[in-house]
C-alpha cells in the first residue's frame, strides 16, 4: 500500500476509534438524563430518561414540595418552632450522612431547617422537618408518594424524606425515580413555590443567634456562581445512586431544567449537565414565550457569615462564570 494511502487509512482508523471511545465514554457517564423547557414542560433532550434509579439527596425536593403544601394550608408557617427530638438527633450520628449536627432539645424555625436541608443537604434537618410536619416520618413519606402521583411521577417511590439509603443498602428498598419524573417535580416547584429562594444560596450560617458558634453551610451544587443563570436545584450522592443533579438555568427569559442521574463522579456529572444546558437552549423555539414564575421569589442577597463558624463544610472550588448560549 502506498505510504500516503497507508497514512490516510491510519488517520481514519484512529479517528473512528477516537469517536467510538468518546461515544462509549458519553454513554457510560450517566445512567439517564433529560432537559426540558420549564415554561411548557416540553422535552428538549433525553437519554434513557425513564431509567429507574435512586435520587439520593435530590429526594429532599419532594420533601420540600410536601412542606410547601403544609405552608399553604396553614398547617405550618416558616416561623413555626421545631424542637429536635431524640430520633431526629440520631440521624446526625449516621456515618457518611450530611448534617448540621442537630442536638436533642434544640429549637429552630421551619425556615431555618429548610435552608439546612436545601443548602447543606442536611439529612437530620430533612428528617426533623418530616417528623414535625407528618407527626411521624412514615406518615410524611406517605404524603410524599401521594404528591408524586398528583404530579404524574408514575415511576417514583419514596421511602425516606432525605434520600439516605435503607439499612439493608438494597437499592430496590430505597427511594426510586427517573429523570423524566424528577423533571416534572422540578417544573412544579419552579412554577408554584419559592424553591429558588433556598437553592440559589451558596453559603449561609445555620443556627445564627441560637448556637454559640453557627455552622457554616456550603451548597453542594458546584454550578452556582460558575454557570451564568444557574440558581438551583439539588444535588444527590450515595454509592448506590452515583452522582445526581437536578439543575435549572435562566437565560434570555427562558428557563431550562436538566436532571442527570448516576454519574461516576461530580466533575463528570457537572460537565455533562453544562453540555446539556447549552444544547437545550439551542433547541428552544424562537417563538417560545418567556418563563413566568408562579409564586417563586427572586434569590435573596447572600447572608452575612459568622466570623468563627463551627464544622465548616468543604467549599466548592471557585472559578470563572461560564456563559451559555441563549436568547
Amino acid at each position: 500500500m502506498p505510504l500516503k494511502r497507508l497514512i490516510t487509512a491510519t488517520v481514519l482508523a484512529a479517528a473512528a476509534l477516537s469517536a467510538s471511545v468518546a461515544s462509549a465514554r458519553t454513554a457510560a457517564s450517566y445512567k439517564g438524563a433529560i432537559a426540558t423547557d420549564a415554561a411548557t414542560g416540553a422535552v428538549l433532550i433525553e437519554s434513557n430518561a425513564d431509567a429507574i434509579s435512586p435520587p439520593a439527596s435530590m429526594t429532599k425536593l419532594m420533601t420540600y414540595a410536601v412542606l410547601c403544601d403544609d405552608l399553604k394550608n396553614g398547617t405550618l408557617s416558616l416561623d413555626t418552632p421545631v424542637t429536635v427530638t431524640h430520633d431526629d438527633a440520631k440521624v446526625a450520628d449516621i456515618p457518611d450522612s450530611t448534617k448540621v449536627w442537630l442536638r436533642q432539645g434544640e429549637t429552630f424555625s421551619v425556615e431555618e431547617l429548610i435552608y439546612a436541608m436545601m443548602i447543606q443537604s442536611a439529612n437530620d434537618a430533612a428528617y426533623c422537618l418530616a417528623h414535625k410536619a407528618g407527626g411521624t416520618v412514615s406518615a410524611f413519606v406517605a404524603q410524599m408518594n401521594v404528591k408524586a402521583r398528583e404530579l404524574g411521577m408514575v415511576h417514583s417511590t419514596f421511602r425516606s424524606p432525605n434520600g439516605f439509603p435503607p439499612p439493608s443498602r438494597r437499592i430496590a428498598e430505597g427511594d426510586l425515580t427517573t429523570p423524566r419524573d424528577f423533571a416534572l417535580l422540578c417544573r412544579y416547584l419552579l412554577l408554584n413555590t419559592d424553591v429558588l429562594k433556598y437553592t440559589s444560596v451558596r453559603t449561609r450560617p445555620f443556627g445564627a443567634g441560637i448556637r454559640r458558634e453557627p455552622t457554616l453551610m456550603t451548597n453542594h451544587n458546584h454550578l452556582l456562581g460558575k454557570i451564568e443563570g444557574v440558581d438551583g436545584l439539588k444535588t444527590g450522592f450515595t454509592s448506590g445512586a452515583g452522582f445526581c443533579l437536578s439543575a435549572t438555568v435562566m437565560r434570555g427569559g427562558h428557563r431550562i431544567i436538566v436532571v442527570m442521574m448516576d454519574s461516576p463522579d461530580s466533575r463528570t456529572r457537572d460537565l455533562n449537565v453544562q453540555e446539556l444546558m447549552s444544547d437545550a437552549f439551542i433547541k428552544v423555539p424562537v417563538t417560545e414565550p418567556p418563563f413566568q414564575k408562579g409564586t417563586a421569589a427572586s434569590p435573596p442577597p447572600a447572608a452575612s457569615l459568622p466570623t468563627q463558624p463551627t464544622r465548616p463544610a468543604h467549599t466548592p472550588d471557585e472559578g470563572p462564570v461560564i456563559h451559555l448560549p441563549g436568547r
